[in-house]
C-alpha cells in the first residue's frame, strides 16, 4: 500500500531525475526506487559494520592467545 507524501525539491534536481529517468519512469517511481536501494545499502552497510566488529574483537582475543602461546615457547626453550 503506497501513502502519498509531498516533498520540494530544486528546480536542478527535478531537471535531473526527469533526465536519468526518462519517460520510462514516473518521478515517483524513480524517486520510490532510489531511496529503496539507499535504505537496503544502509541496512547491509550496518550488518558488515556489526560483523567486522565482531571479527575485530574475535582476531584480538585470538591475537592475544597466539602472544600467550608463543610466551610459553620461549620458555620452554
Amino acid at each position: 500500500m503506497k501513502e502519498k507524501t509531498s516533498i520540494t525539491l530544486s528546480k536542478e534536481t527535478l531537471a535531473g531525475i526527469d533526465r536519468v529517468a526518462g519517460s520510462k519512469q514516473t518521478r515517483s517511481a524513480f524517486i520510490e526506487a532510489v531511496l529503496a536501494q539507499y535504505l537496503r545499502k544502509r541496512a547491509r552497510a550496518q550488518v558488515e559494520a556489526r560483523d567486522l566488529e565482531l571479527i575485530n574483537k574475535a582476531a584480538d582475543e585470538l591475537n592475544a592467545e597466539v602472544e600467550d602461546v608463543l610466551r610459553y615457547q620461549e620458555m620452554e626453550t
